[in-house]
């Protein structure tokens, strides 16, 4: 009697264990679509401004106030890439059109197709940010030991709140070699 209740116990907990093990499967396989969606609905790291946005001719520029953009520039591991906004920072009214150039150059040894993310702070500010042309929008070809004058037009919606007064474009450059596309005919964000 003692035997079967002991096996009992063992496909209880046999089963309990296979069944954690199927959650967290499931779990992991579905944490990078959550995180996708609530960095987008919170506007946490830009997720919400990621896609390319349209000139708008009839903006109004506000020129009640100003904003101070700032920009930094950051290599993922060991890339060896020279990689650098050539201003920190720019001032701006809402609404008003600005251009902001990166220099890059492949110090690799060899070609190498690159991406940059970008990423804008503070939340409550990112959704404003609007990215007209910019180099992160393709990926980046380079031969061994170019070097480039890549740009972002931009411009910060005026619904922005009055609360935001400076913001933070940051760009980390990644190496997408592997994955890069086999079309490269059309590269943009380039001088």
């Amino acid at each position: 009697m003692a035997r079967n209740s002991l096996r009992k116990s063992h496909k209880k907990l046999t089963s309990i264990i296979i069944l954690a093990v199927f959650f967290m499967f499931g779990f992991s396989y579905l944490m990078v679509p959550i995180f996708t969606f609530v960095c987008k609905q919170a506007g946490i790291n830009g997720k919400n401004v990621l896609s390319q946005a349209t000139a708008n001719p009839h903006l109004q520029m506000d020129q009640a106030r100003s904003i101070k953009i700032e920009f930094t520039a950051s290599i993922h591991h060991h890339l060896d890439f020279v990689f650098k906004p050539t201003q920190h920072y720019v001032e701006l009214h809402p609404g008003e059109r600005k251009t902001v150039y990166f220099y890059a150059e492949n110090k690799t040894g060899h070609a190498i197709t690159v991406q940059a993310v970008p990423s804008i702070t503070p939340a409550d500010g990112a959704r404003f940010f609007k990215k007209i042309e910019c180099f992160c929008f393709t990926q980046q070809p380079f031969k061994k030991n170019e070097k480039v004058k890549m740009f972002v037009n931009f411009y910060v919606d005026p619904a922005v709140p009055n609360t935001v007064k400076e913001m933070t474009l940051a760009y980390t450059l990644f190496d997408v070699s592997q994955y890069a596309a086999k079309n490269q005919g059309l590269i943009k964000g380039r001088e």
